[in-house]
């Protein structure tokens, strides 16, 4: 009795430990292994640092910019991109145009 016990307790064990969960989801060291699949696209994901991923992404994008962190970056720098992210002032030319025309001195050409 205990020896059946035992065995059925092994083979538990050894089924249990021995599965690989091995799935379409393992696509990170190579390509998805399915027939049919959503629609993926080829993108480009650029990095604060600089350096560039491809990637496939659920919608139809060229490329995708991560944002730079803030904290990194010197007072200087910080003050530089603050400035760019603020709407620019649009600049008010008043020009004074001095007048001097005279419609009293047309109305002999109107026909009455």
């Amino acid at each position: 009795m205990n020896s059946k016990i035992l065995l059925n307790l092994r083979s538990a064990i050894s089924n249990c430990c021995s599965k690989r969960n091995l799935n379409n989801n393992v696509a990170s060291i190579t390509k998805i292994h399915r027939e049919i699949y959503t629609r993926m696209y080829p993108t480009k994901v650029v990095l604060p640092n600089g350096a560039s991923i491809n990637i496939r992404y659920h919608e139809p994008r060229k490329i995708i910019r991560l944002p730079l962190d803030l904290s990194s970056l010197s007072e200087e720098e910080k003050k530089l991109r603050l400035e760019k992210r603020k709407p620019k002032r649009k600049v008010k030319i008043s020009d004074t145009i001095e007048d001097n025309f005279n419609a009293k001195k047309y109305l002999k050409y109107l026909k009455k």
